[in-house]
Order: structure tokens, then sequence, then C-alpha cells
């Protein structure tokens, strides 16, 4: 792992591989970020571009300011990084704190099919959640949580009803809300109108959401996660009662939570398979049209949870055995660490 820090700005790129043919990754903003976790971001990608058999190395960088100093910190980060992502050293990916527009200087040199980063990369990300999902527990017929609300969130319930199942549960920042089954078009149009307080307004009562952790309890039989990096640790894994844990966010849960989920039956999706979706659209041929692109996720993370559930070793160990036999062809050692939150 080499770390790239910029001269202008106080910013850094976790570079996880040498010799790779181009490095991707998010790029955050925050008051402070940690170099620790740009790297685990940065190995989890590294295992995606692997499971996807691309000699390619994942990468994460970090932009720290102040708030009212938050635009002039990402432009500083963009003029300097536009070297770097004209040689495809660092191909930066919008993350917290950090938008499109932003990174819109950089597209130029951008050898990815730029028109479907972002959005449409995102909706890829949540048809391959929900394709993973499937693959470990069967979605129709059954229950899920998606804990995190995001701007994707109603692009994986509706990929979770598109395989027969019901969304039954959601969490943000601000709490948690049960239900019998949440519609993806009316939650769409709810998140367009209210954003972040999308649950408040579904709810529509005066005594508030309940508490976020609550959703835990819900008792689906998927949960999606990912609001963070590790929200699933080894005590919340323990009270899960799901058949499977699947990642709509890197690096979801954390190594103990793996080993508990192993202990209790229940299917951990390895992130870097469930999160494969927007590395294949951002790497698609501009010609092929949106929804073979579509249909090119699902096949594909279809295929590789199929080894992975394969493994004696279980789904998430099976993957990344997979991950690995493809960095040593063409890496000289492998890296030290596998995708997990600590």
């Amino acid at each position: 792992m080499k770390l790239h820090k910029f001269s202008d700005v106080d910013a850094f790129v976790a570079l996880d591989l040498a010799g790779a043919e181009a490095a991707s990754g998010p790029v955050r903003w925050a008051r402070k970020v940690l170099q620790g976790g740009a790297k685990d971001l940065a190995r989890s990608q590294t295992y995606t571009y692997a499971a996807l058999q691309m000699r390619r190395s994942g990468a994460s960088a970090g932009i720290s300011a102040e708030a009212p100093q938050r635009a002039e910190a990402v432009a500083a980060f963009v003029a300097e990084a536009a070297a770097l992502a004209a040689d495809g050293t660092y191909l930066p990916d919008a993350a917290k704190g950090v938008g499109e527009a932003d990174l819109a200087p950089l597209r130029s040199t951008d050898p990815r099919t730029v028109a479907r980063l972002g959005g449409f990369a995102a909706e890829c990300d949540a048809t391959s959640a929900a394709v993973a999902a499937d693959a470990a527990a069967g979605l129709d017929g059954c229950t899920a949580v998606i804990e995190g609300l995001s701007a994707t969130g109603p692009a994986l319930a509706r990929a979770v009803a598109d395989r027969g199942g019901r969304v039954v549960g959601l969490s943000t920042a601000e709490g948690s809300l049960a239900g019998d089954g949440f519609d993806p078009a009316a939650l769409a149009e709810a998140w367009a109108e209210h954003g972040s307080k999308t649950l408040s307004a579904l709810a529509g009562r005066d005594d508030g959401l309940d508490a976020p952790g609550a959703l835990w309890s819900i008792g689906a039989d998927v949960v999606f996660a990912g609001s963070k990096m590790g929200i699933v640790n080894h005590g919340v894994a323990e009270g899960l009662g799901c058949r499977a844990l699947a990642p709509s966010g890197r690096l979801a849960f954390t190594s103990k939570a793996l080993a508990v989920c192993r202990r209790q039956g229940i299917v951990a999706v390895p992130d870097f398979v469930a999160l494969a979706g927007s590395s294949i659209a951002a790497w698609s041929s501009p010609d092929t049209g949106d929804d073979e692109v579509r249909s090119e996720v699902a096949s594909t993370v279809s295929a590789l949870m199929a080894e992975a559930l394969a493994s004696d070793d279980g789904p998430f160990l099976g993957a990344c055995h997979a991950a690995e036999a493809f960095l040593a062809s063409w890496q000289d050692e492998l890296p030290f660490g596998r995708p997990l939150a600590s």
C-alpha cells in the first residue's frame, strides 16, 4: 500500500497495488479523514477488481478541511489530482462530501465510461447487492431491511421487489421505521422530496421514529447494511436473526461479526462481490446499452456468488480465495489483509 500526500491541500490517496493498469476508488471529504479507513476501502476495491479478473488496483483518497473551506479544498485536490488521473494512477469516484460535479474537470482523461459513473453506477451497485442476497438466501417471498437508507435505497428496494422480496424495515441516522412492505416507487418519490428526512415523512405520525438500532430486531430474512464501515460488529451480529447479511456499503461488517455469522448460520456476503456492479458499469463499453450492462451485472455477480457459496470455508473466504488466485497471477506477493472492517 502506497500513500501519496498532496502538497497544496491536506489530502492523500492510498494506492493499493503496484503495476496495475489503473487504480480507482472513492474520494471523501470530512473535517478529518483517517488513513486507516481509506486503506481498507482501497483494499475492498482491489478485491472487487480481482473478483472480476481485472488487473487494476483499489485506491481511496481523503480531503480534510473544515466545512467553510470544503469547496476550496476540494478544488485544490482536483487541480493537483489531474496529473494522477491523466495517467490512470488514481481515478477518483465521488463519495461522502464530494460530488460528481466536483470531479468533472478530471473526467476528460478518465478511461472509464464517464456517463455511467455517479447515479447509474450506484444503481448497478444496488442491483449487484440484491443479486448477491438472492443467491445467498433467495429473495422470492422473503422480507428484507435496509440499514442506512441513502439515495441508492429506492433502487435497492426496487431490485429486491423485482426478485419477489419485500422491504419491511428502513433506517437512517434519524431513526428506523418498520412496515408490512415499502413500495419502491413511493420510496423513490419520498426520497426525491424529503431526502434524509424520508422516514419521518413516511411515518406520518407525531411520536417520531424508533431508534436506528431497532432495525436489527425486526427479524427480516435478509439484512442489507452499510451506512458506515463496521456498522455490523460482533454485538450486532449476535442479535441478528436473518438468513443473510448483504453489504449495501463497503466494509459493512467486522472480522468478529463474520465469525459470529458463520457460527449462527448467517450467510455473510462479501462486500467486494455485492458491490461489484459499479465497477462493471464503469468499465463497460460505451456502445453497450444500459439494459445490457444491468444484465451483465446480474449474471456476473450471480456466477461469483455461486462459486463463493460452493466453498467449504464459507462464501466470504471462498470469494477471497478466488480473488487471491487471480492476484497471484500478476502480483509477486499478495497484499496483506483482507477486506474487513477492523
